[in-house]
């Protein structure tokens, strides 16, 4: 299958893209939820071993297909990782039809202007070109109150390292998050909204980007943004609620489809049968799926 096929999936596909990027700072958090406890491992190849299990448990499962999951991110240990006997960027295409993606940020600077900026992202050129198999990147930034100075800096990272993930030939998420217990977020996502459109506006021919953003306090806030002739698809993240609350707002976003992670993987647990764990699943998956159709 060709990237043509990958990218009319994420232009048109039915469904929602599964964030599966847990990387180290947020693993540990992770793999408590999932009922693995700080005790359970003793060194982080170990944790990161834990975190694959639990990786590859979602991904077997018979409701994680193309049907209601077009896309996947990864974090890029587990493009080294492999499921019966497939690195797991190949099994996810070629098995499960599912478009897999890969997270390069390497964490975030500390609070400026209200908004936390990425940390710089060495070696960026040869991890793009390590990632066979890859569709396209997802890179994040957090904002936390509406300072205008603070989220157009904020963008105009974004979509820098965007143009390196474009030079590439990879497809960039663009993931500006706004923190959703911000006492500003409405005021924040009218700015950020402003600030994607100029940047978009001065991308040019074939310089198509995807963006994650958080679920807007305004119905059909990002819209335009969807509309716009640079965007392929807009993505939005569950920021913290849970997977009912993320599914009753996106419901109000038409032009949005879920890309989640904890609201995907609520309810789950290491200590599950197979058949619980998948039913569990399954029902994340299908409530997932139908607020993003």
């Amino acid at each position: 299958m060709s990237k043509a096929e990958q990218r009319a999936q994420m232009t048109g596909g039915a469904g929602f893209i599964a964030a599966l990027d847990q990387s180290g700072g947020s693993t540990p958090k992770a793999l408590a939820l999932y009922g693995v406890e700080a005790s359970d491992y003793g060194s982080d190849a170990e944790m990161f071993g834990e975190i694959q299990k639990m990786r590859a448990r979602i991904i077997l499962a018979d409701d994680f297909t193309k049907d209601k999951v077009i896309g996947a991110i990864l974090f890029e240990r587990t493009l080294g990782e492999q499921i019966e006997g497939r690195k797991v960027a190949d099994y996810l295409w070629s098995v499960k039809g599912i478009v897999p993606f890969l997270k390069i940020d390497k964490g975030l600077e500390d609070q400026a202007n209200g908004v936390q900026l990425m940390k710089p992202i060495p070696g960026l050129a040869e991890t793009l070109g390590k990632a066979e198999g890859v569709f396209g990147t997802k890179e994040r930034s957090v904002i936390h109150e509406a300072n205008a100075e603070g989220i157009a800096a904020v963008v105009a990272q974004q979509f820098d390292v965007a143009r390196e993930v474009l030079a590439a030939g990879m497809v960039p998420i663009i993931e500006p998050e706004v923190n959703i217990h911000s006492e500003t977020k409405a005021e924040a996502e009218d700015i950020l909204k402003t600030e994607i459109i100029k940047n978009l506006d001065q991308l040019g021919e074939g310089q198509d980007v995807m963006l994650k953003l958080t679920i807007p306090s305004a119905a059909g806030q990002y819209d335009t943004v969807a509309d716009h002739p640079r965007v392929v698809r807009v993505v939005a993240l569950s920021g913290g609620y849970s997977t009912e609350q993320a599914c009753d707002l996106l419901d109000q976003n038409s032009k949005m489809i879920a890309s989640f992670s904890r609201a995907l993987t609520e309810g789950l647990s290491k200590q599950q049968t197979d058949a619980e764990f998948n039913a569990a699943l399954g029902g994340n998956i299908d409530r997932i799926f139908k607020a993003s159709c």
